[in-house]
């Protein structure tokens, strides 16, 4: 069994953490000043390890080995969520660290703006699998404020420096570690999760028009009010996905923006982002058909009228039977009796990954579920127990006693 340095693995944990900190958390959104410190931290540390670090125009810092195959790609993302957590995408990345330090064959990669700071989002992954075009680059804005991508990079030192693409001829496949962001794990008092499948994400756009009026001087029987209409076919939509949706199916209504905005008039547009995920392309498409039905239904209640707008659909990405039962045999190994196999219910890298390659994924706990926050946390025996399951089982599948 490789010999991980927990030790050391949960030292460059608290080491990253102290580049943006924020309370216990940190504050490292994509190309941002911190997150730029961070991917420098990330390449001294590689080849500190013995790897043949760089960077890409992108953001992506990748860690190459210089051994012999066959290899394996580990990775995640550390830029964060604004005001987050410490562990959401570093955790895979350092573990990528600990695993290359341990004598390894395999090549690290923190890929960028998993986090969606920038429209689009998964830049990194996307780039590096080949699905990212100079386009939809120069296209991108930031979502905090507005910022062209382009001109980011340019800020970042990034502008000019190639996009890098993965070989997936040089892998046998991709692992990444991740906390679990939920409470199944220490609900049910265990200690690791072997991933079964990612979800996609299915996004939309809710457009409402109605008409623009004074909050006095119009009645009740006279409105046309955006926002009262998109609100009922939100309480409508909540009401009828469950009959329609998986046990792990999530739907969630991420804004709500009314114009003109102001206290004493009828708002005349609505404007709805809105999402559901599930690893089942059969429940995803069940659950389009029953928003779509739900929005003409709306339209011949209402007098305002919607106007349902698709953003984007990912796939589903079921996880490498091998590499599962590689993990699922470490995890017995060294935790009998205290893993369990299970879905994601938020997006990764690893579903672009697996893409091109097998992928897996191995989940530690989340104190309380809390995630996308700075009070996110998990107990420090929980990561160096992980980081141990994820090298056993990357020997394991690397010699195919799986």
């Amino acid at each position: 069994m490789p010999q991980v340095d927990t030790a050391r693995f949960l030292q460059d944990l608290h080491d990253l953490r102290r580049i943006g900190a924020f309370k216990t958390g940190v504050h490292r959104p994509t190309y941002s000043p911190d997150d730029m410190e961070s991917r420098r931290w990330l390449m001294q540390r590689m080849e500190e390890v013995g790897l043949e670090a760089s960077i890409d125009g992108i953001g992506n810092v990748f860690g190459r080995n210089k051994g012999p195959g066959p290899h394996l790609l580990v990775g995640s993302h550390i830029e964060s969520q604004n005001e987050a957590g410490w562990l959401d995408g570093a955790l895979g990345v350092v573990a990528g660290l600990a695993l290359a330090r341990a004598g390894l064959p395999v090549d690290v990669c923190a890929f960028a703006d998993e986090e969606g700071h920038f429209e689009g989002g998964f830049l990194g992954s996307r780039s590096i699998i080949g699905e990212l075009s100079e386009e939809e680059i120069d296209r991108s804005r930031s979502r905090n404020d507005g910022t062209p991508l382009r001109d980011a990079l340019r800020a970042a030192g990034l502008a000019g420096l190639p996009r890098m693409q993965i070989d997936p001829a040089r892998y046998k496949g991709f692992f990444e570690m991740h906390i679990e962001q939920g409470t199944q794990l220490e609900g049910a008092g265990l200690q690791v999760g072997v991933v079964t499948g990612i979800v996609a994400i299915w996004q939309w756009r809710l457009s409402v028009t109605g008409q623009q009026d004074h909050a006095g001087g119009t009645t009740m029987a006279e409105r046309r009010d955006a926002g009262l209409a998109a609100v009922r076919l939100l309480a409508a939509i909540d009401r009828e996905f469950p009959r329609v949706c998986g046990e792990r199916s999530t739907w969630t209504t991420g804004r709500i923006l009314l114009e003109p905005g102001a206290p004493s008039i009828i708002p005349g547009k609505a404007e709805v982002l809105f999402q559901f995920r599930d690893v089942s392309m059969e429940k995803l498409q069940e659950m389009e058909a029953a928003l779509r039905m739900l929005v003409r239904e709306s339209n011949r209640r209402e007098r305002s009228h919607t106007e349902l707008v698709g953003i984007s659909k990912a796939t589903p990405a079921l996880c490498d039977p091998a590499m599962m039962r590689a993990l699922g045999g470490a995890a017995e190994a060294l935790a009998p009796g205290a893993w369990q196999e299970m879905p994601s219910g938020a997006g990764h890298d690893a579903q672009y990954l697996a893409k091109r390659m097998p992928a897996a994924m191995l989940f530690t706990p989340s104190i309380g579920g809390i995630s996308h926050h700075w009070a996110e946390d998990t107990k420090e025996e929980d990561l160096a127990l992980c980081v141990r399951v994820l090298a056993e089982g990357a020997e394991r599948y690397l010699a195919g006693s799986n």
